[in-house]
């Protein structure tokens, strides 16, 4: 007695798991950008610390840079007696990913009110 459906589960495995690969490289390549998102919020708020502490702004432009993913841009502005500071970094998408995926550009705000001096 012949089976005719013999390599069927071989057949199938072949189509999804390069399917499957793919989902999970991209899906890394998600998480590597939430955690660069989670990085720049971190040194959006350090930095808007310690302005509003009355650090200089290139100590708090450090710290920023410190805790920020690799070049990202730092902008500090402040007025009305409020200092917001603005890290913005563009996110390329690895090379090991198979799939050409765009860049994408996280940025977040930090705004806290000055401190009195003492």
């Amino acid at each position: 007695m012949s089976r005719r459906d013999d390599g069927t589960v071989t057949a199938e495995a072949a189509i999804v798991l390069p399917l499957v690969t793919a989902f999970a490289l991209v899906l890394v390549w998600m998480i590597s950008v939430g955690v660069a998102q989670v990085r720049v919020v971190d040194a959006a708020r350090d930095a808007a610390r310690a302005l509003a502490r009355g650090d200089e702004e290139s100590a708090a432009t450090q710290a920023a840079h410190r805790t920020a993913p690799a070049q990202a841009t730092v902008t500090t502005d402040e007025s009305g007696g409020t200092v917001t500071v603005t890290v913005t970094s563009h996110q390329e998408a690895p090379r090991w990913l198979l799939v050409p995926l765009p860049g994408i550009t996280v940025d977040a705000s930090a705004t806290v009110q000055l401190e009195e001096p003492p």
